[in-house]
C-alpha cells in the first residue's frame, strides 16, 4: 500500500513511521529543517512505545514527485487545510482516500470542495507526540489509536485494507460506520484539554483531579456535548462519562498540542477548538461560558507570542 503523510509532526510522524515499519510504502511530505534531517539521518520516533528509526526515510516537499497514492494521512495544522489540500492534488487519484487526522471537526468539510467528496474520509488520531528536534519525534505514554471511516458510513475495500495494515503495525485502529460521532467524541475532550493545559501551562496530570479545576473540565465537556446535540450529532448516552474517563486515563505528562505551541510562541489552533465551540454555540443558541473564558484568555496568543 502506498501512503503519503502530509505533515510529519507528532501525529503524522508517529503513525507514518509505524506503518512504514509494518511494510507500507510511506512517503512524508515535509519542509524545512525537519525535511532535511529526515533525508540525511532518517526519522526517529521514541518514547513510551520504544524506538523506531526509519533509515532511509522517503521524504519530499514536492507531492507531484510522488504521484497518486492509496492513502493520504493529512496531518497539517488547521490553518493550512486549504493550502495543503490544493498542494496535494497530484497525489490524489480516482481511488485515493484522504484522511484528515487533525484536531477539530471541520477539516473534511473544508477539503471536499478542493479534492472532491469521493476522496475524503473522516479520521481521528489519538496520540500524544511532538517534534523535539528536526527528524526526532517523542511520544508521551503508549496510547496510540486511529479511527477512520467513510463520511457516509459505508464499509469500503480501501477502509478494510487500511485497517488491516494498522493492526499489522501494532496500534489500535477502528474502521467506523459513524465517523462523525467519533470526530465529535474526540473534539469534546480535545477542545477541553487544549484550553485547560494551554491556559495553565501544566500537563493533564496536574489538573484533572484538582477540586477547583475539575468542575471546569466537566462544564467545558458538557457545553461541547450540548453544541453537538444542537448540531444534530448523535452521541452515546454516556458521552460525558466516556470523555471524562479518557481524560482520567491520559498520560499524566500529556499536554495538548495547542499548549505546546503556546509554550513555543507559535500560532495556535484556538479558533478551530475553543473558538469553534463558542462560534457554534452562538449560532445555535447554546451557552458556552467555560469555552468563552478559555478562548478569551488565550486569544491574545492566537497568532503567536505577542510582540
Amino acid at each position: 500500500m502506498r501512503i503519503a503523510v502530509v505533515g510529519a509532526g507528532g501525529v503524522g510522524g508517529g503513525f507514518g513511521a509505524a506503518l512504514a515499519h509494518a511494510g507500507a510504502d510511506v512517503t512524508f511530505i515535509a519542509r524545512g529543517t525537519h525535511l532535511a534531517a529526515m533525508r540525511s539521518e532518517g526519522l526517529k520516533v521514541q518514547g513510551g512505545r520504544g524506538e523506531t528509526h526509519l533509515v532511509p526515510t522517503q521524504a519530499t516537499d514536492d507531492p507531484a514527485s510522488v504521484g497518486p497514492v492509496d492513502i493520504v494521512l493529512f496531518c497539517v495544522k488547521l490553518w493550512d487545510v486549504e493550502s495543503a489540500g490544493a498542494h496535494i492534488r497530484p497525489m490524489v487519484g480516482p481511488d485515493t482516500a484522504v484522511i484528515p487526522l487533525q484536531n477539530g471537526i471541520d477539516a473534511p468539510d473544508r477539503l471536499i470542495p478542493i479534492l472532491g467528496r469521493d476522496a475524503v474520509m473522516g479520521g481521528v488520531a489519538q496520540i500524544s507526540a511532538s517534534i523535539i528536534k528536526p527528524g526526532v519525534i517523542n511520544q508521551v505514554g503508549t496510547f496510540m489509536r486511529m479511527i477512520f471511516g467513510e463520511l457516509d458510513g459505508r464499509i469500503t475495500p480501501r477502509g478494510k485494507a487500511l485497517l488491516e495494515l494498522c493492526l499489522k503495525a501494532g496500534f489500535d485502529a477502528t474502521l467506523s460506520e459513524a465517523i462523525n460521532t467519533e470526530l465529535w467524541m474526540k473534539f469534546i475532550g480535545l477542545a477541553t484539554n487544549a484550553g485547560m493545559t494551554a491556559v495553565t501551562r501544566l500537563p493533564i496530570g496536574r489538573l484533572r483531579d484538582d477540586p477547583d479545576l475539575r468542575p471546569l473540565f466537566v462544564s467545558a465537556c458538557e457545553e461541547t456535548i450540548a453544541v453537538a446535540h444542537a448540531s444534530g450529532i448523535e452521541l452515546p448516552k454516556d458521552a460525558l462519562a466516556k470523555v471524562l474517563d479518557f481524560i482520567g486515563h491520559a498520560p499524566p505528562a500529556m499536554k495538548a498540542s495547542m499548549a505546546l505551541d503556546l509554550e513555543r510562541g507559535n500560532r495556535l489552533e484556538l479558533p478551530w477548538l475553543n473558538g469553534k465551540v463558542v462560534e457554534l454555540g452562538r449560532k445555535l443558541g447554546v451557552p458556552t461560558p467555560t469555552h468563552a473564558m478559555l478562548y478569551a484568555v488565550l486569544k491574545p496568543y492566537a497568532m503567536g507570542a505577542p510582540s
